[in-house]
């Protein structure tokens, strides 16, 4: 560490310097992977947007952020470098500084009972990537404390710039770049947490029940709340892209492959035919399903004619029809 602050050196010089430091490593062999953010939000997709409202909900931290917002939004970050454990990064100030986050593994135990709790409610790879399955499996996920998240105590920071302070506006410009950095490549938060992101779909079926596609992802508001802060709006909580409408469907011979909602259904219809009445507290006990997923598919069955009702609210009871 230096003893006193670096000469103020204009932002266009410190560009500068950064090309001409990046162009020597690249020279070098280096493969320059810089921190670009397009537009005020840092982060847009769930896995970014999850990462920098986890950051933001560090106590410690909070003094330092924003100018590690301002820093990460004007390309500061030069370079950023993530592999298991680690975060290595190039920081463009009054000079360039190097800038070390190192992650301590996921804990085992931890691991295995994020995976148990959420296998069941992310069907592949891609749709766990793209942060596509239910509110509930993100809710586990993101959980603080016993989540996929680091906490404060499990990283340890270092840079080579004259602030004294544990948290330096370099670093909290790093830190938001890994968020950035996971709108593009969401499999190195699991690298960096040093756990196989195909654990969390073994076992399927065993783990939380997925929702209705409706109420997939969380939103930024809903973020916020699950991290008991209200989100900078540059932050975490712009809301993502809305996904592209998926082409018509090929016309085909073949039926469509039931759906898991399907089966649920499925599996509603056998349970009334063979009790031929039940309230829904009934159907959620045997079919091990939360309320909220129920909810739909009682009023499907209703709708399509193979139900009645009477009652209202918890004295309502669903009959099969014709047998009411």
């Amino acid at each position: 560490m230096y003893h006193q602050w670096a000469p103020y050196v204009p932002v266009a010089e410190r560009r500068r310097q950064a090309a001409a430091e990046m162009a020597k490593l690249k020279k070098n062999g280096h493969a320059v992977s810089p921190v670009v953010i397009q537009g005020r939000a840092i982060a847009t997709t769930v896995w970014g947007r999850a990462w920098c409202a986890n950051l933001e909900g560090y106590g410690d931290y909070a003094n330092r952020l924003p100018r590690g917002r301002t820093y990460v939004r004007n390309g500061s970050v030069v370079d950023l470098q993530i592999s298991p454990g680690r975060i290595e990064a190039r920081v463009s100030g009054s000079s360039i500084y190097t800038a070390t986050v190192t992650v301590k593994p996921l804990p085992a135990a931890r691991w295995q009972a994020l995976c148990a709790d959420c296998a069941g409610g992310i069907d592949s790879l891609v749709e766990l990537l793209q942060g596509r399955f239910a509110n509930g499996v993100m809710e586990r996920l993101c959980r603080p404390g016993d989540g996929l998240f680091p906490a404060p105590k499990e990283i340890s920071l270092d840079c080579s710039c004259p602030d004294s302070a544990r948290l330096c506006k370099h670093l909290a410009a790093v830190l938001y770049g890994i968020g950035a950095r996971l709108d593009h490549q969401p499999e190195l938060l699991f690298t960096l947490r040093q756990v196989a992101a195909t654990d969390l779909l073994a076992h399927a079926g065993k783990g939380l029940e997925a929702e209705p596609a409706g109420a997939r992802t969380l939103a930024g508001d809903d973020l916020g709340a699950l991290f008991g802060l209200e989100l900078d709006p540059g932050g975490a909580a712009e809301p993502a892209p809305a996904p592209a409408a998926a082409p018509p469907a090929a016309t085909a011979t073949a039926a469509r492959p039931a759906t898991r909602e399907d089966r649920r259904e499925q599996r509603l219809r056998a349970l009334l035919a063979e009790r031929g009445s039940f309230t829904s507290a009934e159907a959620q006990t045997a079919l091990r399903l939360d309320a909220a997923i129920l909810r739909p598919l009682l009023k499907r069955l209703v709708a399509d004619g193979h139900a009645t009702v009477t009652g209202r609210t918890r004295g309502t009871t669903y009959h099969a029809a014709g047998r009411g």
